[in-house]
């Protein structure tokens, strides 16, 4: 293993697994993970309970000149390597990228900083979230699962559609197959506090945009790829031709919602350059960085998580998964 792999992330995320197993099993983060895993018809061994499938590629992330001015983070201030886990959704691990279910795509990519610890970022092709709480996206998942068989009109699922506007417009929205990962815009749909050297704090939310271009297949076209498309070119591609996207930071404006992910900013909020995210190699051990657990609140000075109770929520949820993964 790479040096990468072994900081001490790994053994806040062993004590972090011990914790959450030790719990009860009441605790909303174990019944997603349980739920997640009855939607995919699993348990399946050594697979994450969602976005099961993936691909991991490496590269490097140099920042703007821009982005220290905004936080002390130790990557805004000089070039550092990055992994990154492209992935399909739900916990089906062969599942065909083009499978509808398989959107949104999720971008998890670790940096390395210069002293050998790490932070991390979880995004996915979706802007926005479809519920603002963890107990409301278990209450939507536990619906999904009992749809086939509820009899009742509305249906349960029906039901929480109509109540919540936003997971709504989540199934409503049309998620077409990207003609690679490559041309993928991600966004974390968390808010986060960046902190200056004077002090000076700055609420963000981040986005991913390819520096090629968006570009994405019709569903005839996407019907005709190979189960594993997408998995597959990404990987050709990286060791052919660096892949670059724009890392940016969303701005909110005063009265925008800091705590809730369903709720996006509009996109005339001000935008920030931070840097480039290059991915030209592949890592030599890919599995192990496959088994990884990405966590979004492993964050160095100069970046703060907020209160946001899905982002406080999704590391504990991870750690379950994880030390599944691990049994």
């Amino acid at each position: 293993m790479t040096k990468g792999l072994i900081t001490g992330t790994l053994s806040l995320i062993a004590f972090s697994c011990m914790q959450v197993q030790a719990q009860d099993n009441g605790n909303v983060a174990v019944k997603l993970v349980d739920t997640l895993t009855e939607l995919a018809q699993g348990p399946h061994k050594g697979f994450r309970s969602n976005h099961a499938k993936g691909a991991i590629v490496s590269g490097s992330f140099t920042p703007s000149a821009e982005a220290k001015n905004y936080s002390t983070a130790p990557h805004f201030s000089q070039t550092v390597p990055v992994t990154v886990r492209f992935s399909n959704g739900t916990g089906v691990p062969n599942l065909p990228d083009a499978d509808p279910h398989a959107r949104p795509n999720g971008m998890a990519i670790r940096f390395t900083l210069p002293d050998q610890s790490s932070t991390d970022i979880v995004s996915i092709s979706y802007n926005g979230f479809p519920v603002a709480t963890p107990e409301e996206f278990l209450e939507l998942l536990t619906a999904i699962k009992t749809n086939a068989t509820d009899t009742n009109k509305p249906t349960k699922l029906e039901q929480f559609l109509q109540s919540h506007p936003a997971a709504l417009t989540f199934v409503q929205t049309p998620k077409p197959m990207p003609a690679s990962f490559a041309n993928q815009s991600f966004f974390g749909v968390n808010s986060f506090i960046f902190e200056n050297d004077k002090g000076v704090q700055q609420h963000f939310r981040y986005r991913i945009v390819p520096k090629a271009g968006a570009n994405f297949l019709t569903d005839e076209a996407a019907k005709k790829m190979a189960p594993d498309f997408l998995m597959e070119e990404i990987k050709q591609r990286v060791v052919k031709t660096p892949v670059e996207y724009s890392l940016q930071a969303q701005l909110p404006n005063d009265g925008d919602p800091l705590l809730d992910g369903s709720k996006t900013w509009p996109d005339d909020r001000r935008l920030i350059e931070l840097g480039t995210i290059k991915l030209d190699a592949l890592p030599a051990d890919t599995a192990a960085w496959d088994k990884q657990m990405f966590n979004p609140l492993l964050l160095p000075k100069g970046i703060t998580a907020t209160a946001d109770p899905v982002l406080q929520t999704r590391p504990v949820a991870y750690s379950v998964s994880f030390g599944r993964r691990l049994q």
